[in-house]
């Protein structure tokens, strides 16, 4: 459950900064492949020690994004000087850590004091219904926010069946992912987007014909796999008895939404406001328009805090364990992320000039299907986010070419990052969290190589259906 904001925090974190590594006047063409060591090393750890070595994760997590952080840092320092390693360092905590730290608070401290009560009949139609709404839902609260609020009223639905583990894999499809492509608040790869210069409602105009059209295939086939399995329900004997009986649907907190609302806005006003003023530390300037959405941000956390009533977080499992990891790995993650960054600014003439050429043609052209795959791949395995700001740099990292003349390219990034995020129980933050409540809840959920046979066999013949449909 302590996972869940990770990725949410990868978004905030990434890019409220043009970019780290230029703004530390670092030459790209000097960082070699050996350089990029430490970002693996980070993202492998937080994708293999959970599974493999939980007790030492769990106790020994701060060392080791410690760990990768001096290796990152110390070579930096040696080989470019230590003032442009203190640079560096200034602009990743000033202009992204600390800002994702205080988007990640409000987010989770509003959306953890909404409650839905109550209790459904899950029947086929019911259930393409929560689902159905939980996808629009996700790109209002994000994908991590919708997943809190309704994967427990979901599972309380369908609690009598004995048939449910398909529920929480679409859930995990829809809500926990493929939802969250609309807006940058739905997924932390597109807030990423968002800070480095790409409109607000872009991804809104730019990624619905996608998602509806992924969207709707996932209900479609859910609704016929569940109706299928709702009728062996009616012929099992004898029947489970129902331990939540349906009753009226409420919702508890409904102040958090108010917060909500103004959070949205806020953040747009962000985008769009530029007074031109602000002030310096080292190389890094804050502009004002950040600085009053980043204390707003604050405020409506403490509103939340103070306004919503203390058993709503009980019922919630509310704590600040998730806050903490965040704060610690990906403080390490774009750290790390600075001398890749600083190596793919290089384009042809940098150690990435390989990537580059899987993904353009001879003449220079980019191929959106190979954009889509690639940033897919690596986001089923490790986190979206960081995966989104790698081929987002890969594509030039100029937000106005990649929203005008390149607008297919960086929608191919975009929604490799957000819909393969559902890949594996790894590849979102929410879809570990949702595993973690719904094996808390009763539901026997696959493994994780039992939830990749899931998604390879549903997920993977609809994304070739999107590469032929819009990338090709």
């Amino acid at each position: 459950m302590n996972r869940l904001p990770l990725l949410l925090v990868a978004a905030c974190l990434t890019l409220l900064l043009p970019d780290p590594a230029l703004a530390a006047g670092l030459d790209g063409r000097s960082f070699g492949l050996v350089w990029a060591l430490p970002f693996a090393g980070i993202l492998l750890s937080i994708a293999l020690l959970p599974q493999l070595a939980g007790h030492v994760w769990e106790h020994r997590m701060a060392a080791i994004a410690g760990f990768w952080i001096l290796a990152a840092l110390v070579p930096l320092a040696i080989f470019h000087g230590a003032a442009a390693a203190l640079d560096a360092t200034l602009h990743v905590v000033l202009l992204e850590y600390l800002p994702f730290v205080l988007l990640l608070f409000a987010l989770f401290t509003i959306a953890g004091g909404l409650v839905v009560t109550g209790n459904l009949h899950g029947s086929p139609g019911v259930n393409t219904g929560i689902l159905a709404f939980g996808t629009v839902l996700a790109s209002f609260i994000g994908t991590t926010g919708a997943s809190m609020v309704l994967i427990r009223p979901l599972i309380r639905a369908n609690d009598n069946r004995r048939h449910n583990v398909h529920v929480v894999v679409f859930f995990i499809f829809l809500v926990s992912n493929v939802g969250g492509a609309l807006t940058p608040l739905g997924d932390p790869p597109l807030f990423l987007g968002f800070l480095r210069g790409v409109s607000f409602f872009w991804t809104t105009t730019h990624l619905v014909a996608q998602t509806a059209f992924v969207a709707a295939i996932l209900l479609g086939l859910f609704y016929l796999i569940d109706r299928r399995l709702y009728a062996r329900e009616d012929r099992a004997a004898p029947k489970l008895r129902d331990p939540t009986p349906d009753s009226r649907l409420g919702l508890r907190g409904g102040t958090n939404l108010l917060l909500l609302a103004v959070l949205v806005g806020v953040i747009i006003l962000s985008g769009v406001w530029r007074p031109g003023i602000g002030f310096e530390i080292g190389s890094a300037r804050l502009e004002l328009q950040n600085l009053v959405r980043d204390g707003t941000m604050v405020l409506l956390g403490l509103a939340s805090l103070a306004l919503t009533p203390k058993s709503n977080r009980i019922q919630n499992e509310f704590s600040w364990g998730p806050i903490r990891e965040v704060a610690i790995i990906f403080a390490a993650i774009f750290i790390c992320l600075v001398p890749v960054a600083a190596a793919l600014s290089a384009g042809r003439d940098g150690a990435f000039a390989p990537l580059l050429g899987l993904v353009t043609r001879a003449d220079g052209t980019p191929i959106e299907a190979a954009y889509f795959w690639m940033t897919g791949a690596l986001s089923s395995v490790l986190d979206n986010a960081p995966t989104y700001v790698v081929f987002f740099e890969l594509a030039g990292g100029d937000a106005k070419t990649l929203m005008g003349p390149l607008a297919g390219t960086l929608a191919a990034i975009s929604l490799g990052a957000v819909f393969m995020g559902a890949n594996t129980y790894i590849g979102n933050a929410p879809n570990f969290m949702v595993y973690a409540i719904a094996r808390q809840q009763g539901v026997r959920m696959p493994s994780f190589l039992g939830y990749m046979a899931w998604s390879g066999a549903i997920l993977l013949p609809i994304f070739v259906l999107v590469t032929l449909v819009f990338f090709l």
